[in-house]
């Protein structure tokens, strides 16, 4: 079975649109947890849009699945990883501007920067995972490095069905295929495989089946369904649609 990690960043998204106290991301993450969540992922960004400090200090002290921070690899992101230890780390690239992680890691331009950091990460006692694009170099490069795990950026795939699975679509067939050789190839090199980004209700079920995927990362879209239903029922369905 597929696991599911949930991504609360939009909680403290708005909470830090008014700079108010609530809705609490750790609150969130406990609810998510009751409903079957099987994981628990934040990312502390630079410019703190949403997930703070506190939510980092308060979430480590709380979470009882596991703990996974996405940050990009940095003095300041190295230092508070080292302080809060959580039990995996998710190396990330970072843009000021952008919305949203518009990409996997360029570890061609950035392995210098990368390999220092995973062997920095492991040598206090926590795992590591790279956040790169499905492809096959990318992923060589990963292994070349050390690190034991890779999260698929899905992004491309879940674009390729913005409204619904449309499997006659040759560029859905082209974009599933593009993931799951990925994670065949990423598999036979011995690195575990994750996905996420941009992920669904209604586009997660091929992702899902994937058998090499051991755990999915989702966070926007199950944000907006617990808006409306509440976190325990959005993370339920979100399950059941992984299964589907």
């Amino acid at each position: 079975m597929t696991k599911l990690g949930v991504n609360v960043d939009h909680v403290a998204t708005v909470r830090q649109a008014r700079q108010a106290i609530e809705p609490d991301p750790v609150a969130a993450a406990i609810a998510a947890e009751l409903a079957g969540a099987h994981g628990i992922t934040v990312h502390i960004r630079g410019d703190r849009r949403h997930i703070q400090e506190r939510d980092l200090d308060l979430l480590r002290r709380t979470v009882k699945t596991s703990l996974n921070v996405e940050m990009a690899a940095t003095e300041e992101m190295m230092q508070m990883a080292s302080s809060v230890r959580p039990d995996c780390v998710t190396l990330v690239p970072e843009q000021p501007e952008e919305l949203t992680t518009e990409g996997g890691l360029n570890l061609t331009k950035q392995r210098r920067a990368i390999e220092s950091a995973i062997a920095r990460l492991r040598s206090e006692g926590m795992e590591v995972s790279l956040f790169v694009d499905p492809d096959v170099r990318q992923l060589e490069i990963a292994a070349e490095l050390g690190t034991r795990a890779v999260e698929l950026n899905t992004a491309s795939y879940a674009e390729s069905v913005p409204a619904g699975l449309a499997e006659w679509e040759e560029n859905f067939q082209r974009q599933l295929l593009q993931v799951t050789e990925c994670a065949s190839q990423a598999s036979s090199m011995g690195l575990r495989v994750l996905a996420g980004h941009g992920l669904t209700y209604r586009n997660v079920g091929p992702i899902a089946a994937i058998s090499e995927i051991e755990e999915l990362n989702i966070g926007h879209n199950l944000i907006s369904r617990a808006i409306l239903v509440g976190m325990e029922r959005a993370v339920r369905e979100m399950l059941a649609a992984m299964m589907a």
